[in-house]
């Protein structure tokens, strides 16, 4: 199922109250490009002010009077190449109105700018990868856990509460690649408990 990158297009001056607003929306990872003006320094300072995250200036995104004809595939390039860098973070661009505005234009020709000075624009994207080692390590010990809980609990009760975890989390928004990772993670502990049962019986010596 196709997922949508967020990239927040700010127009730089912005007013305290929508960068407070923009803030609270921003997930904790995320990369800001801003034009190198003061204008939208006060922006940046707001949104990521005191936070680990570092602004990145870029020239392409200063105001300038006779815009090349090419500028504005330019500036898609420039935030494509940061989103590209890392497709699980939010991206956040501040730069004056009318470099916002030629942006937009090339970035999401078929979506109108917001009335406000910030535009949400979602970029296509894949499904996060399964980490299939922590899968296959979750697996393993969740097939010992619930052997060492047989005597308390049955076998199979541990398993089956992953299983219905890992359904919900697959309909949780962005939360899909942590579902298949349960499921996975459970089909792994069948096996073990499978191989585990077919050891005992073929070697009951040896248990």
């Amino acid at each position: 199922m196709t997922d949508l990158q967020r990239i927040f297009v700010v127009t730089a001056p912005a007013g305290a109250a929508e960068v407070a607003a923009l803030r609270a929306r921003l997930g904790r990872d995320l990369t800001v490009v801003t034009a190198p003006t003061a204008e939208a320094r006060e922006v940046v300072e707001g949104l990521v002010g005191g936070s680990q995250h570092e602004p990145v200036p870029d020239v392409l995104l200063a105001p300038v009077r006779f815009p090349d004809v090419d500028r504005g595939h330019r500036l898609d390039d420039l935030v494509r190449r940061h989103a590209v860098a890392d497709r699980w973070r939010d991206v956040v661009v501040v730069a004056d109105p009318a470099t916002v505005t030629l942006l937009l234009r090339v970035l999401a020709p078929d979506q109108l700018p917001a009335a406000g000075p910030v535009t949400e624009v979602g970029l296509p994207r894949g499904s996060r990868p399964v980490p299939l080692a922590r899968a296959l390590v979750g697996g393993v010990l969740l097939a010992l856990a619930s052997g060492l809980l047989a005597s308390v609990v049955q076998v199979w009760v541990l398993p089956l509460l992953a299983v219905v975890a890992g359904l919900a989390l697959l309909v949780a928004p962005g939360r899909r690649h942590l579902g298949e990772t349960l499921l996975i993670a459970v089909a792994v502990a069948v096996l073990v408990g499978v191989l585990a049962i077919a050891g005992s019986s073929r070697f009951p010596g040896a248990w």
